[in-house]
């Protein structure tokens, strides 16, 4: 039966990412790819996403279900402890449940591709007897630390100089925040650490980044696993161009003021603007946010801002800012834009991904999880970039911040990770062209699932 099935119609394969802006994004973008080259999708959310958040690409069909939280979402659960397993316990059940009505509605799911962070995804596919696939949406130099953290051979936390495969020496502080200081999150660092836990069951393994960029890596990962790497996960418009008006991610959590922030930019000289985000869910204490703050003001450059509505408060009492204050923008749309000559970035792996695709230098102010690592890649492997230093109480006071915007704006630093950002973003446009090296892996898993 499954064979005529596959012979009759095109593979489905449901995509489930972990419900949160910073994985859903990159698995909207898999399908997208996927979905040009024949292969019908289905994208899980859970219930209040998908009451809050509606997705607006019409061709991708996106199926809700329960994360036991479907009124509130995330923020109702309480604690991170309570969201998680609850989300395991109630997801499994509503997961099955999902798999059983599209198989009635003659619509059975060929390969299941989950968030590496929902490794139970894997144990429901394995129930019915579905192929599966665990998405890293995190750098592959990321999950080499984490995974040897899970092995026992870099200690948590770690008390000297981390060495890892591939990787120069990362000092503690450079290792991922569960890595160096698991104390504060341990639902988060028990959840990275097990990604690990049933990868050798998964058929296929995919990571959201590029050969070029982790290339040693990669090769390593690929003694362990068969790694497919699908990125970067930008939509086709800002690379590409081959798929045609996928402009933007199609489901964003947040509002943005784009108009505002467009309307703003258009009248700036070309590089002149500081853009400064720390991400979707960045929080900064106040001390933090006043040096920020005030750092921006004194540097003397324009800069457009993103303070969520929810950190506002933190914002210096009569502070008024010499640039532009939104709640969020279209980060994408803003690195494109000729007016912007640098990235003040948390270094979240979306955007570390998106500023190389464009080709915008950074300054790396990275806060917690996966971001020191990046802030060390992206300044002493990728070149692209400075990192800021913060003091001993770990904070980034306005004078550092000030001396690094300087350098990559006007100082020669700023010159060379100009350059760097330029050659990284021509091969990230390489990598995902026809023939490219990730075109190439997507080929091969479309390829696989028609056989």
């Amino acid at each position: 039966m499954a064979e005529q099935h596959k012979a009759t119609k095109s593979p489905h394969v449901l995509l489930f990412p972990f419900p949160s802006q910073g994985h859903i994004n990159p698995l909207i973008q898999f399908a997208k790819r996927l979905i040009s080259k024949g292969v019908k999708t289905t994208l899980i959310t859970t219930i209040y996403i998908s009451k809050t958040s509606p997705s607006s690409n019409t061709s991708i069909t996106v199926e809700p279900i329960s994360d036991g939280f479907d009124d509130g979402g995330y923020m109702s659960a309480g604690s991170d402890e309570a969201y998680l397993e609850k989300f395991q316990q109630v997801g499994s059940k509503s997961l099955a449940d999902l798999i059983r009505k599209l198989d009635s509605e003659g619509n059975p799911v060929d390969a299941i591709v989950y968030d590496s962070f929902v490794t139970w995804a894997l144990d429901v596919a394995m129930e019915f007897g579905i192929n599966s696939g665990c998405f890293f949406t995190q750098a592959c130099a990321v999950n080499n630390i984490y995974y040897h953290a899970y092995k026992g051979v870099v200690d948590v936390p770690p008390a000297a100089t981390v060495s890892v495969p591939e990787l120069p020496p990362l000092q503690p502080c450079e290792t991922p925040s569960f890595v160096h200081n698991p104390g504060p999150y341990p639902s988060w660092a028990h959840i990275v650490f097990n990604q690990f836990s049933n990868i050798h069951q998964a058929r296929w393994v995919f990571s959201n980044t590029f050969y070029k960029l982790e290339e040693e890596v990669i090769e390593w990962m690929r003694k362990m696993w068969p790694l497919m790497v699908v990125g970067p996960t930008v939509p086709s418009m800002y690379l590409d161009k081959r798929l045609e008006d996928d402009q933007d991610y199609d489901m964003s959590l947040l509002k943005p003021n784009h108009i505002e922030c467009m309307e703003w930019l258009k009248n700036k000289p070309k590089g002149s603007v500081v853009y400064v985000s720390f991400g979707s869910y960045g929080e900064l204490g106040p001390e933090q946010m006043e040096e920020v703050a005030l750092g921006l003001n004194e540097s003397g450059v324009d800069f457009l801002w993103v303070v969520r509505e929810t950190e506002k408060e933190k914002l210096p009492k009569g502070f008024v800012a010499n640039g532009l204050v939104v709640s969020w923008c279209r980060q994408l749309e803003v690195l494109a834009h000729e007016a912007v000559g640098c990235f003040v970035t948390h270094c979240g792996f979306n955007s570390t991904l998106e500023t190389i695709s464009l080709g915008v230098p950074v300054v790396a102010m990275p806060q917690w999880t996966d971001q020191p690592t990046n802030g060390k890649c992206l300044e002493e492997i990728w070149g692209v970039g400075v990192r800021v230093k913060a003091n001993e109480k770990g904070i980034v006071t306005r004078g550092n911040l000030v001396s690094c915007v300087k350098e990559i704006m006007e100082g020669e630093r700023g010159e060379v990770a100009r350059k760097n950002a330029s050659k990284w973003r021509e091969l990230a446009i390489q990598a995902v062209s026809e023939g490219g090296s990730s075109d190439k892996d997507i080929q091969e898993f479309v390829s696989q699932l028609k056989a």
